[in-house]
């Protein structure tokens, strides 16, 4: 069975990077527009996981969610986590960084 979630090398440095300030992490991605749809680095205390809510996956021991409704359109691929230079999403704990979390994705085999 092929992973449905990962990360690149940058992430995982900057993930246990940021565990090394804020403690435990999750990511969520809401799939709302602008910030919503990217994926958002929190502490773990900061966030309140919903019904509608989908555990894609695990990432360096972080929970990685999705809104259910944007994971029917993931579903079947293959999330690549990764950074980039610019600012992330306001309450993203990497804003700060100056870089950003995004997603990338591969289909997955059937």
């Amino acid at each position: 069975m092929e992973q449905r979630l990962e990360a690149t090398e940058q992430a995982l440095q900057l993930i246990e990077m940021l565990k090394g300030k804020h403690g435990a992490l999750l990511f969520h991605q809401s799939g709302g527009c602008c910030d919503g749809s990217s994926p958002m680095c929190l502490s773990q205390d900061d966030l309140i996981i919903g019904d509608s809510d989908v555990l894609v996956g695990t990432v360096a021991d972080c929970p990685f969610y999705m809104n259910e409704q944007q994971y029917e359109y993931w579903k079947h691929f293959r999330i690549i986590l990764d950074v980039r230079e610019g600012r992330g999403g306001v309450f993203s704990l990497e804003s700060t960084e100056g870089v950003r979390f995004i997603t990338d994705s591969k289909l997955m085999k059937v």
